[in-house]
């Protein structure tokens, strides 16, 4: 796509991954007006960006994409040319709670936005773009070897992951039937800053630095491929100016961990960070019931992102998850904010003046 003048809309850019995108491409592309669109759920946290919200080519507009006309009228006030969606119930211990509700966000929403899209840009496609962001859990689960590529067939096992798939089923449907233009990518598991801390990483690192347990689902050997969030940020950054139109791109770390090797390691990593005694940590460790549908292994080819466009990984896990850990001692205030829930607040602090 041209690198001239856009007006992006940025779906879910108050989340965690959506956080690091928005942050991107306000500062790496002034000349483009880039509208965050952000519900503002529990994982919607405006103090991601504080170091952006004041830049001239930053809007924050809370609205739900489940919401026709709010989104619609966001169309019609900013002219959007493209759009990258990123907004996503995307817990799969929730999904098991109340699927219901991921069918809302993951597949209504989806849907709404596409249909928008189709509506506002229709007879005149040029220069514009539908970037669906969406996971590698579509793919199901893997054996102990063997790699999701782009032709993996879908096999979704949870109603989270289901969802997704779903969504990107309509994505696909809306670029073959209607002609809309679109790309797809899929990604592994991220990991960095402003991560909520109900996933893996930022739990562990916040249970350990309070002497909490850790729990662990089963015995620990669920494998997951980890990128770190701001290379997903480059990758979509990448895909979003030089994808092929209609295509999807897997973006993984090469990095497989079993979950219990990361929590060993980040047992390890705090107790020297935090001038404990070795070992201190890791008796920390309690296995608890696996949950429900828990695949075994993902693992991402990215050879096709690598190949056509370029792009690879910066970092190798281990020198990341010490950024990672470095960042969450360092910004206390930012756990203790989300933890107590004191960060939703901050929209009406800083917008209802």
């Amino acid at each position: 796509m041209s690198t001239d003048k856009r007006r992006m809309m940025i779906t879910g850019g108050a989340g965690f991954i959506g956080s690091h995108v928005v942050r991107l491409f306000v500062n790496k592309y002034p000349g483009y007006n880039i509208v965050n669109v952000d519900a503002l759920t529990y994982a919607g946290n405006l103090e991601n960006l504080r170091d952006v919200e004041a830049s001239p080519n930053y809007t924050f507009e809370r609205a739900d994409i489940t919401d026709a006309a709010a989104i619609s009228r966001l169309f019609e006030k900013y002219h959007f040319d493209s759009v990258i969606h990123l907004a996503a119930e995307s817990h799969v211990d929730r999904s098991i709670l109340d699927p219901l509700a991921f069918v809302k966000t993951n597949v209504m929403g989806t849907c709404i936005l596409l249909n928008i899209c189709r509506q506002q840009w229709s007879g005149d496609p040029a220069h514009k773009l539908f970037y669906h962001v969406s996971t590698d859990e579509v793919y199901g689960s893997l054996g102990s070897t063997g790699y999701f590529t782009e032709e993996t067939a879908y096999d979704p096992r949870s109603p989270y992951s289901a969802s997704k798939a779903s969504s990107d089923h309509f994505v696909m449907a809306y670029y073959h039937t209607y002609g809309l233009p679109v790309v797809l990518s899929n990604c592994s598991n991220n990991y960095g800053s402003h991560h909520f801390p109900e996933k893996l990483i930022p739990l562990m690192i916040n249970n350990i630095k309070n002497n909490r347990p850790l729990p662990v689902y089963g015995k620990g050997e669920n494998v997951r491929d980890w990128l770190y969030v701001d290379d997903h940020a480059r990758a979509i950054d990448t895909i979003f100016h030089k994808g092929r139109m209609g295509e999807k791109y897997n973006i993984g770390g090469f990095n497989e961990w079993k979950n219990i090797d990361i929590v060993n390691l980040l047992c390890r990593i705090m107790d020297r960070k935090l001038e404990r005694i070795p070992g201190t940590s890791a008796r920390l460790i309690t296995y608890v019931k696996d949950r429900p549908g828990h695949d075994l292994r993902y693992a991402i080819d990215a050879g096709k992102l690598n190949k056509e466009l370029g792009w690879k990984p910066s970092l190798q896990f281990e020198e990341g998850l010490e950024k990672t850990v470095d960042w969450y001692l360092e910004n206390e205030a930012w756990i203790k904010q989300v933890t107590s829930g004191e960060y939703q607040h901050y929209y009406d602090k800083q917008y209802q003046k």
